[in-house]
């Protein structure tokens, strides 16, 4: 049994590596040749700079995004093998189940979980940081449209809003700047100022042609300047809602910004949500394709692998559609970001849980 186990585990992880390997460098020729005249335009870009800061990462991006297809396509393509050899056969005459059959797919499956749920969490979102700052730097031509941002709210704290009319990130300034403190549902401070600077040395806010209005009981105490240096409990990130910021961030920083965007009363934060609850999802469904997989390549058939391999891709890009509408919908103000990204999981989970029943009554 143990023999059996290492033999088929061993076929999982190769073959899985196998079909990486050959997906990885088409990926990269295709993209060289799209590219190589970007790559051109700046002389002072080196290829060691091209390999370490674009490369490098773009193998570590999208052989994670790749891992799904390839586990799908090496379980389909070993299994099928396995059954059009009669090993399959010989196997459950020697009165192994269905289920003891699973075994060591579900140990190989574990294993990729566990490599893809580190890669996710942790390592993907470092690479994302460096391959979109290359891509901001040297292969977009356009600035983002976050540049520009207009008409800001932001809650800091349970009484404590500020409001922009707009705010540059270029610049690090914004303009028609006002701060609102409040006791339960009275206004007690209000400060306005026609600038704010972001100082990012010191992480303090220059203000310029400021008023303070300090709101008491019989009249109101105005102040005025044309300069201040003062804090805030926030920077020009906060003001940022845009996906490559979630994409950049481990995922301990972006629960930490989801919880403080919650406090600070940022409405909709679905596409930060979406990206954080598809980092786990992703890595789980490696069981549920897997399973698919050795259901569908257990049995031999009259077209032999290729028919196995057609059914199997064809049902990878359903899965990978309906991961996309599900991204799309759970990004939504009016959606539950969770379901949507794992709707995916269920739908397919329970196709997993229907073969597998099928099969283990064979």
């Amino acid at each position: 049994m143990k023999i059996l186990d290492k033999y088929i585990l061993k076929k999982y992880l190769s073959s899985v590596a196998l079909v990486l390997i050959l997906l990885l460098p088409i990926a990269i020729a295709i993209d060289v040749s799209e590219k190589v005249d970007k790559f051109l335009r700046h002389a002072d870009l080196s290829i060691g700079e091209i390999i370490s800061d674009y490369y490098v990462n773009f193998v570590i991006i999208f052989g994670n995004t790749f891992l799904p297809l390839a586990l799908f396509i090496a379980v389909i393509f070993f299994t099928s093998k396995l059954a059009s050899n009669t090993e399959i056969i010989a196997i459950h005459s020697a009165k192994i189940s269905f289920t003891r059959f699973l075994r060591p797919y579900f140990i190989g499956a574990t294993i990729i979980t566990v490599f893809a749920l580190l890669m996710n969490h942790f390592i993907v979102p470092r690479s994302n940081k460096i391959y979109e700052k290359f891509n901001r730097t040297y292969l977009k031509k356009k600035k983002l449209n976050e540049d520009n941002l207009t008409n800001i709210n932001l809650q800091l704290g349970p009484n404590d809003y500020i409001f922009l009319k707009s705010y540059r990130i270029a610049v690090d300034r914004g303009y028609n700047f006002s701060y609102e403190k409040f006791e339960g549902n009275k206004l007690v401070y209000k400060l306005f100022s026609d600038n704010i600077k972001w100082n990012k040395r010191d992480s303090t806010f220059t203000l310029t042609n400021y008023r303070k209005r300090f709101i008491l009981k019989e009249k109101d105490s105005i102040k005025y300047g044309s300069k201040l240096d003062t804090t805030f409990s926030f920077n020009p990130k906060d003001l940022i809602n845009v996906d490559y910021l979630a994409k950049e961030m481990t995922s301990f920083k972006l629960n930490d910004f989801i919880e403080q965007s919650k406090e600070r009363g940022v409405k909709n934060l679905n596409s930060y949500l979406v990206e954080y609850h598809k980092r786990t999802s992703l890595p789980i469904s490696s069981y549920i394709l897997t399973f698919i997989a050795v259901a569908l390549a257990s049995k031999k058939r009259r077209g032999g692998m290729g028919i196995n391999l057609a059914i199997g891709i064809s049902l990878m890009f359903v899965y990978v559609f309906f991961l996309k509408i599900a991204e799309v919908l759970g990004a939504g103000a009016d959606t539950n970001s969770f379901i949507m990204v794992w709707s995916p999981n269920i739908i397919f989970g329970a196709l997993a849980i229907y073969l597998y029943l099928k099969n283990a009554k064979n």
